[in-house]
């Protein structure tokens, strides 16, 4: 058994409800457990969606050590514990964006199984430890740490367009990825989906002969989510569209959905990125490097009360041409949500649900190369239908 389990899964927030802006993950206390098993000790970590995490046990004191990318651990004192084998238990943030839980033990056990499951919008961290010997416990606690754990590679953010005013410039960000699958059913996954489509979006667009289109993905790769916020920024990105495919365990949810930012969020959301994101990230043009947080924060906030209007428009746009080619949408197929990926203050974003893996019918649909034509053609076609007023509307003089 390795001391250091390299099990990593995704960021991403879920389309079932808006996540905290604090965290990408929270943690669900009244479902958790830490409880004695037979001469073992088994622990039980409920979330709200998965993150990169990673276990390892040290010495001095003898402690396991749970490192996730940002979880919420407000309510940790509420999780049950009913075990003789734990001591203090404590938890917090060990780095920037990344958070750490660690249970101190009072006997030597190592880790005899650890695996996180995601279904149905669920998502299990679930460990066994095993006694052992002091021996064995420091052999295992002295092993270095695998620099190769530490964080996911950095993206390599690409080239600006070139700067032609007749393109509408569209960055397509296939969800999930890599270490993280996204929503699962039948052997297939949401990011092997939403890829296959953004690809077939691409070439249409392209097709088109009025866009210019780039990728944050183009492979099955892990892709942090306020990167890829970046790549679309450091592209110059006219529109930022973010493709996804999402399974609920309770309800019925079927058809396409677009969600925007949520308008509650927008000042939180703008204290967030002035907190977190580098400065000269945070406005196309506008070099925030020598501002503080007050200052970027009204000048984020100025950009986003130009923005949100364009971005519901665009909203608006796709989901009238969705709807004019007959494809089947949500009940309620425009929506809010505080998910990261549309904190951009500059740049309409949009989230995309193209439906959802947990509709045996969307799922069919999602595999359907002419339904994803009939889709990519609706998508170019409100694109175009919101250019044009967009166009339009920012041409008109001030009053």
């Amino acid at each position: 058994m390795k001391a250091i389990l390299s099990l990593c899964l995704m960021i991403w927030a879920s389309a079932c409800g808006a996540q905290e802006l604090s965290a990408l993950a929270r943690l669900e206390a009244g479902r958790s457990q830490i409880v004695d098993r037979g001469a073992g000790l088994e622990l039980e970590l409920m979330l709200s969606q998965p993150v990169p995490w990673r276990v390892r046990v040290l010495d001095d004191p003898m402690r396991l050590v749970l490192d996730f990318r940002e979880v919420d651990w407000a309510g940790l004192a509420q999780m049950p514990v009913r075990s003789e084998q734990i001591g203090a238990l404590r938890a917090g943030v060990f780095r920037p964006g990344w958070s750490r839980l660690v249970i101190e033990l009072t006997q030597p056990m190592l880790v005899a199984r650890a695996q996180m499951q995601t279904q149905g919008g669920q998502t299990r961290v679930a460990l066994r430890l095993e006694p052992s010997t002091p021996v064995a416990f420091a052999a295992e606690a002295a092993l270095p740490e695998p620099s190769a754990w530490a964080l996911p590679k950095p993206v390599i953010l690409p080239q600006p367009f070139e700067r032609d005013a007749g393109l509408i410039k569209v960055v397509l960000d296939p969800g999930h990825g890599g270490l993280d699958p996204g929503a699962e059913r039948d052997g297939l996954s949401e990011a092997a989906l939403v890829l296959q489509f953004a690809r077939d979006l691409k070439e249409v667009l392209l097709r088109d002969g009025r866009f210019a289109v780039q990728m944050t993905r183009d492979s099955d790769i892990f892709v942090p989510l306020e990167e890829r916020i970046s790549i679309a920024r450091a592209a110059g990105a006219d529109v930022f569209l973010s493709l996804h495919a999402d399974a609920i365990a309770q309800g019925e949810a079927v058809g396409a959905t677009v969600y925007r930012l949520a308008a509650a969020a927008n000042d939180a959301a703008s204290a967030t990125l002035a907190e977190r994101h580098d400065r000269d990230d945070l406005l196309a043009g506008v070099d925030l490097a020598q501002q503080d947080d007050l200052v970027a924060e009204v000048l984020l906030d100025m950009a986003r009360a130009q923005t949100s209007p364009r971005t519901a428009k665009l909203s608006e746009a796709l989901v009238a041409a969705i709807a004019a080619k007959g494809l089947a949408m949500h009940r309620h197929p425009q929506q809010e949500a505080s998910f990261s990926v549309l904190k951009s203050a500059d740049i309409p974003s949009l989230l995309l649900e193209l439906g959802f893996l947990s509709s045996q019918a969307d799922l069919a649909r999602l595999q359907d190369s002419g339904w994803r034509q009939t889709m990519a053609e609706a998508l170019r076609a409100g694109l175009l239908a919101w250019a044009s007023d967009d166009l339009a509307r920012r041409s008109l003089p001030l009053r």
